[in-house]
């Protein structure tokens, strides 16, 4: 084995030029894909989290029936416990309750159909990014003040500013009448215009105390983690945490969400088709290299095959002069590829006209690569197992080749 990784190491200089240029367009090849995937998977990265930093978070424990059935009498019963254990329990998450309904808001001039959301000022502020999106006004003083923030169309819409009055009308979760006039205290600006126009926030008591007919209830208890990428042991620690809770069920944020992973997946599988074509002609450029490495040394090949060497061994030795072209484009690719991608990981990259893009998903203009063992690795070693796979033509060739025959081939 020795003598033939010699022998192939040998033969792959006998052309430098050659040997250099097919290098270099899988070195070219595997940096772009490397730089590439890594640029997809920070925007999904700030997508997700951008998305989820609204208003999901990475995990939410509901009523069983909630995700399907988002109605106020589908609550957690005695939420306001579960919440503070689960708080001493894991203390490196952040955790907060929420109770939603619609409504009829309505000012002096107009009455709107609203979502209203009840929240815990001291905690929410944690697990959404709604509270760092207010332009104007304050936020919630107390837990128990009978204020409102709304969203900046909405609040457009019925022509209120801060400090006008607004009554809600809506009800109960037993069904009976529910009102109350609250004070609007916050209007907030996401850029999203579902959220400014149709979202309205109460603080969490005040809403028990219109909506609800007890104080322990909440239809979702929200929780985020450092990022998304833990949402499924978030999810299994909660789980085992609520199980005496029958009414409880924990839910991450790819079932609370499924629009944002099927975005990810359709772009990801566009992606892959530019790729995979990539990866072809470099498949294509290695075949070629090797072939005419073979066809220029067919009178040789056919000497050392009359004298007693074996063609299958010759085979191995042309598959293996591949091999190594691969494992040299492979290891200087993810050298140069991973110091391109790890300055745009510090210093980020921004792109003109993404800023559209970047306020639907609320997420920055500047774009972060997420450099690891999968955007580093996955292009390389498509290309080098490609790389392998194209070289079994010329080495089937060999196997073919007749002694008598080849020797004349070049003569």
């Amino acid at each position: 084995m020795n003598i033939e990784l010699n022998m192939a190491w040998r033969n792959l200089w006998r052309h430098r030029k050659r040997t250099w240029l097919t290098v270099g367009a899988m070195v070219f090849s595997n940096v772009l894909l490397i730089f590439m995937l890594s640029l997809q998977l920070g925007s999904y990265q700030m997508m997700i989290e951008g998305s989820l930093k609204l208003f999901t978070g990475h995990v939410q424990l509901q009523h069983p029936d909630y995700l399907q059935q988002p109605k106020l009498r589908n609550a957690i019963t005695d939420s306001e416990r579960l919440s503070q254990r689960l708080r001493q329990a894991l203390p490196e998450l952040n955790i907060s309750q929420r109770a939603e309904t619609f409504a009829l808001v309505s000012s002096e001039q107009r009455s709107l159909g609203v979502k209203i959301i009840g929240i815990e000022p001291q905690y929410d502020g944690a697990v959404s990014s709604l509270k760092q999106s207010l332009h104007s006004g304050r936020y919630f003083s107390a837990p128990d003040r009978a204020e409102i923030i709304l969203g900046s169309v909405l609040a457009d819409n019925l022509n209120v500013a801060i400090g006008d009055e607004i009554t809600l009308l809506g009800n109960a979760d037993d069904g009976s009448f529910a009102a109350g006039v609250t004070t609007v205290i916050g209007i907030f600006q996401t850029n999203v215009n579902d959220i400014d126009r149709n979202l309205a926030q109460l603080p969490l008591e005040y809403f028990r105390e219109t909506f609800f007919n007890q104080q322990s209830l909440s239809n979702a208890i929200v929780v985020t983690g450092a990022n998304a990428s833990q949402a499924e042991r978030i999810q299994q620690q909660l789980q085992q945490r609520v199980v005496p809770h029958a009414d409880v069920v924990a839910l991450n944020w790819d079932q609370l969400q499924p629009g944002v992973k099927q975005s990810i997946q359709a772009d990801l599988a566009s992606n892959a088709v530019i790729y995979f074509v990539l990866v072809i002609l470099v498949c294509f450029s290695v075949m070629n290299t090797q072939l005419m490495s073979v066809l220029e040394r067919t009178r040789e090949f056919g000497t050392v095959i009359a004298l007693g060497f074996k063609p299958l061994r010759l085979s191995k030795l042309v598959m293996l002069e591949s091999i190594l072209m691969a494992l040299l484009g492979l290891v200087i690719s993810v050298t140069i590829g991973a110091l391109v991608t790890y300055y745009f990981v510090i210093n980020g990259l921004q792109f003109s006209g993404m800023e559209e893009m970047a306020q639907k998903f609320h997420m920055d203009d500047t774009i972060y690569p997420t450099l690891n063992i999968i955007s580093i690795l996955t292009g390389p070693i498509l290309v080098c197992l490609g790389t392998v796979v194209a070289t079994l033509y010329p080495a089937l060739k060999i196997l073919k080749l007749e002694p008598l025959q080849a020797m004349k081939a070049i003569s």
